[in-house]
């Protein structure tokens, strides 16, 4: 549900916030009063192409922003938006926006990520649907049309049992190209793949052994300094004149007079005390570390040794020894594919007869239930057709037989085999033409009507838009447009544009 819209500059408005309900939202008032420079601020919002001679005079920049609840939407949505690397929506709201400048300059957000326009574009399709003198309205398109045909009929799980065969078939058609190459290259590959698999498997690595590997060879790089070192923090502790033993000796001293004199001071003899025996400590764990750097020379050129492999494998194979081993991996899968190659090629030769046969079986049945249920659609979108005022007028869904269709067609569409088009004659006489080829926007938004009177319980898309549905209608007409729209507002949110009355006052809000 589209919750909230905000204009900036866009025509005749300046800054207009609007804030909308569910259900049937009615929109009137009278010509010029800017009614439609929402449904084409929604419009921009949505992904279509920006007009810059819509900014508004003496500004720079034109935007709009959206926020559409989008509860009722599935995981499919959501998973749109990740794959297109859009934050999650917070508490079910979509934010959109999009700004544009005379200069050229164009940006669109969804929930604060920067994004492309055919993206934005493409989660507009999830969302609206407007039906008017826009651009965006799905039903126009073909693949939209079988979707909603399936629906109808209640044939959506077919439909992805048969989109499921089809991503298995292309999968394996990969698999056999992979396998099917020349002798030489087929050669090369497995002797490549060899030398790969065991120069990773002889190096017998360990994921989480480059942390420990990697301070090994440190400190034997840098043993002699290393033990300069702590020999000289020794002397600092305890060999020195005055060590600092010594000094924290006198320092008790003077402290266990002055607890003598006074008690109060006895605290800080208790913290002398502390002080220094953990001078002992250091001392001693110094003269431990001095003696764990005594490496022979044989113990030290196996730590460089490992080290160099590491990091020459890590050059060849992965940033880390988690990728190096992920590398050897595949590289171990792919050679034993290679050298059972006659007997993997049959088994996928196999496996695609098998798929080939259910992916006809299930296609052949898809489209026989399309053909039955067609009729039927056919005959409800007809019978709202003829309440709306198109008292002669004809529809039909075009179906092509999936006969038609050459063998090597045969699943290269995740829909079915069946390509089909919705066909509408508004007059007695004239041809059937597709529903993109209605030149009147008026008549076009009424067919639109129409079909989603019919398939209010069906149709996904949230929100329907209509503009110019009322164009040369009045008196019953007008009402029924009204009642239809009301009836579709119980199950989804309608906005409509409309200068008659009844149409108006049909509305929710």
């Amino acid at each position: 549900m589209l919750t909230d819209l905000r204009i900036k500059n866009l025509a005749l408005v300046n800054d207009l916030a609007i804030r909308l309900g569910p259900g049937y939202n009615s929109i009137t008032g009278e010509t010029g009063a800017g009614k439609s420079i929402l449904i084409g601020a929604l419009g921009l919002v949505l992904g279509e192409r920006a007009d810059r001679t819509l900014i508004r005079d003496d500004n720079e920049y034109c935007s709009v922003e959206a926020i559409i609840d989008v509860g009722g939407l599935g995981k499919a949505f959501h998973s749109h938006l990740e794959n297109n690397g859009i934050e999650p929506c917070e508490n079910s709201q979509l934010l959109l926006k999009r700004s544009f400048s005379a200069n050229g300059g164009n940006r669109q957000f969804v929930n604060g990520s920067q994004t492309t326009l055919s993206v934005l574009s493409s989660i507009g399709e999830w969302l609206v649907d407007i039906h008017g003198p826009h651009d965006h309205q799905s039903l126009l398109k073909a693949a939209r049309q079988l979707e909603i045909l399936d629906a109808y009929g209640g044939l959506e799980e077919q439909r992805e049992d048969f989109a499921k065969l089809v991503d298995q078939q292309a999968a394996l058609a990969v698999q056999k190209t992979e396998l099917i190459v020349d002798e030489d290259t087929y050669g090369r590959e497995l002797d490549l793949l060899r030398f790969q698999v065991d120069e990773i498997e002889s190096a017998r690595l360990k994921s989480d052994e480059e942390p420990e590997l990697e301070q090994a060879f440190q400190r034997a790089s840098h043993s002699a300094r290393l033990a300069d070192l702590a020999a000289g923090a020794r002397q600092l502790v305890d060999g020195s004149e005055p060590s600092m033993s010594d000094l924290t000796s006198a320092l008790g001293r003077a402290l266990q007079e002055m607890a003598g004199i006074d008690a109060g001071a006895g605290r800080l003899l208790a913290e002398q005390s502390s002080l220094s025996e953990q001078l002992g400590d250091l001392n001693a764990a110094m003269a431990d570390y001095a003696e764990r750097l005594s490496l022979d020379p044989a113990q030290m050129k196996q730590v460089e040794e490992r080290y160099n492999l590491v990091q020459t494998l890590k050059r060849k194979y992965g940033s880390t020894l988690a990728e190096v081993l992920r590398f050897g991996e595949s590289a171990a899968k792919r050679l034993a594919a290679l050298e059972g190659r006659d007997e993997e090629l049959a088994r996928l030769n196999a496996e695609a007869t098998r798929l080939n046969e259910q992916i006809q079986s299930l296609g052949l049945a898809l489209s026989a239930k399309r053909k039955a249920i067609a009729p039927k659609l056919v005959e409800e979108a007809e019978q709202q057709l003829n309440d709306l005022g198109f008292l002669q007028s004809r529809f039909d869904v075009e179906i092509i037989d999936a006969s038609e269709l050459h063998q090597e067609e045969l699943g290269l569409s995740r829909a079915g085999f069946d390509r089909i088009e919705f066909l509408f004659a508004p007059n007695p006489g004239e041809p059937f033409k597709p529903l993109k080829a209605i030149a009147s926007s008026g008549e076009m938004a009424r067919v639109m009507l129409a079909l989603k009177t019919v398939l209010a319980s069906q149709d996904s898309i949230p929100v329907l838009v209509f503009d110019e549905v009322d164009s040369n209608i009045g008196g019953e007409t007008a009402g029924v447009v009204g009642e239809k729209m009301k009836r579709i507002g119980a199950m989804r949110q309608v906005l409509c544009i409309t200068h008659l009355a009844p149409v108006a006052a049909a509305g929710h809000q």
